[in-house]
């Protein structure tokens, strides 16, 4: 077999990820707070105010790294899904029911920030634009996950009908980043061009962002690693290796005489 593929095989089986997501998961922490640390230090203190927005725009350091979480992280999960769904793969469907909380998180961080954002900007905390709405939307659709996912008693049909539901959620994505080019929205159109490497946001701005974004992904892992380490635990609760994590039961006391 390919090496590359026994790898996948080997990691993907429930005490090798337990073993390995454990390893990682202080790494991550550790950069997450470094690079958070930096990114808004950079952003709050060292960056220009906007000079149309003035110093309201410095909550973008927040809430764009959250928007593009959002997005990233219900891609992930329908990739999951289809991993969960064609090759049965059970630590596919561990990680996309442990994503799903932190989706609704950095989903939720996006509504807020941007709801306190669009006062000083548009006047107003909420309006029914169209990128606002598909990003409530995309809110629902984790909620919808995972409470398709507690509707079973049996987790795996569960997790495999959270799977399809992240699969069709997936239309939704496109739908929030296109938003402002296909309809008159209040946001403004992308600054930053991923495909092309071009950015309209001056350097000493544009740097915090990216750093606040690596922070995210790496927050993410992090979370996502302890997460899954509990779901596996508590779906292979039965089996030999992980009663053998447990310490051992101390013997009662013999009654005195």
């Amino acid at each position: 077999m390919n090496p590359l593929m026994l790898w996948f095989h080997k990691s993907g089986s429930p005490p090798e990820f337990y073993r390995l997501a454990g390893r990682f998961q202080p790494w991550l922490w550790a950069l997450a707070l470094i690079f958070g640390v930096i990114g808004l230090y950079l952003g709050l203190l060292r960056a220009p105010a906007d000079y149309l927005q003035g110093e309201s725009a410095r909550i973008m350091y927040i809430h764009v790294p959250s928007a593009w979480m959002s997005m990233f992280i219900f891609a992930f999960m329908a990739f999951c899904g289809v991993l969960a769904l064609v090759w049965h793969v059970k630590i596919s469907e561990v990680l996309l029911i442990s994503a799903a909380p932190i989706g609704v998180g950095f989903t939720a961080v996006t509504l807020i920030t941007g709801s306190l954002w669009g006062r000083p900007t548009w006047g107003t905390y909420w309006e029914w634009d169209a990128r606002m709405t598909s990003e409530l939307v995309l809110l629902f659709l984790y909620f919808g996950v995972l409470g398709l996912f507690h509707a079973f008693d049996d987790r795996r049909k569960g997790a495999r009908a959270a799977s399809l539901l992240a699969l069709i959620g997936l239309v939704n994505l496109p739908i929030i980043h296109y938003s402002v080019t296909w309809w008159n929205s209040l946001h403004q159109g992308s600054s930053i061009n991923l495909m092309t490497g071009t950015s309209a946001i001056d350097a000493s701005m544009l740097w915090p962002l990216l750093i606040m974004t690596l922070a995210s992904k790496l927050w993410f892992g992090a979370s996502l690693m302890q997460r899954a380490r509990v779901e596996v635990i508590d779906l292979e609760s039965g089996k030999d290796w992980v009663q053998a994590l447990l310490p051992p039961t101390a013997e009662k006391p013999k009654p005195q005489p």
